[in-house]
């Protein structure tokens, strides 16, 4: 597992984030491990906890997610006027 320090993290947030997202990484504090930064897929994995994120086919999409997206659509036609 890859380590940083939290001085590396203010420096370098874009490569410790692409980093987090292939595995956790150690955020080090005076040299001691402090904190774990993983992607909430991993973070997921890990607690057990089901993805809240969903996906639908129109034929499958509930009802009330329909008629939102729908009246959404409708507002957004008002609005630019068909453009």
């Amino acid at each position: 597992m890859r380590s940083f320090s939290t001085a590396d993290l203010n420096k370098q947030v874009g490569e410790i984030t692409n980093a987090a997202g292939k595995e956790p990484v150690f955020i080090t504090r005076h040299r001691k491990p402090r904190y774990v930064l993983m992607s909430i897929d991993h973070y997921h994995e890990l607690t057990g906890q089901p993805d809240p994120r969903r996906a639908f086919t129109l034929e499958t999409m509930p009802a009330d997610i329909e008629a939102g997206l729908l009246a959404a659509a409708d507002a957004y036609q008002r609005e630019h006027g068909g453009e």
